[in-house]
C-alpha cells in the first residue's frame, strides 16, 4: 500500500472516531459505486450526514479542505443519490460535511469539522 493511501486511510479512521464521539453513528465507510466513492457516512438520528475527509501530513501546500473544490462537491451529491438509492431512502434530510485531518509525521494529528460545508 502506498504511503497516501496509507496517510488516507489513517485520516479517515480518525475522522470516523471523531464523528463517534461528537455522537454520530456511522452507516458506511468507503462506499463505491460508477459514480465515485462517500468516505464516511453517517447520522445524527436528525439528517444523514455526508463527510468527505481530506487528509494531509502538513500544511505547506494548503489545508486538507481546500481540495473540496466545486467540481468534487457535486460529484459526491451525486455519488450520495446512487447511495440512497441502493440503500432505499426515498428522502431524508442531509448534510455535506468536510473533515480535514493534518496527521504530521512527529507531530499532532488535528482534525477540523467544517459542517455543511457545501
Amino acid at each position: 500500500m502506498a504511503a497516501k493511501d496509507v496517510l488516507g486511510r489513517r485520516g479517515e479512521d480518525l475522522a470516523a472516531r471523531y464523528l463517534e464521539r461528537q455522537g454520530l453513528v456511522v452507516l458506511s465507510r468507503n462506499w463505491r459505486c460508477r459514480h465515485g466513492e462517500l468516505d464516511v457516512v453517517a447520522t445524527d438520528a436528525w439528517q444523514l450526514v455526508v463527510c468527505e475527509v481530506k487528509t494531509r501530513s502538513g500544511t505547506r501546500f494548503g489545508g486538507p479542505a481546500e481540495a473540496v473544490d466545486r467540481r468534487k462537491a457535486a460529484r459526491i451529491r451525486r455519488v450520495t443519490q446512487a447511495w440512497l438509492a441502493a440503500h432505499h431512502v426515498r428522502w431524508c434530510e442531509i448534510r455535506f460535511d468536510v473533515l480535514a485531518v493534518v496527521a504530521e509525521p512527529h507531530g499532532p494529528v488535528t482534525v477540523q469539522h467544517f459542517e455543511a460545508a457545501f
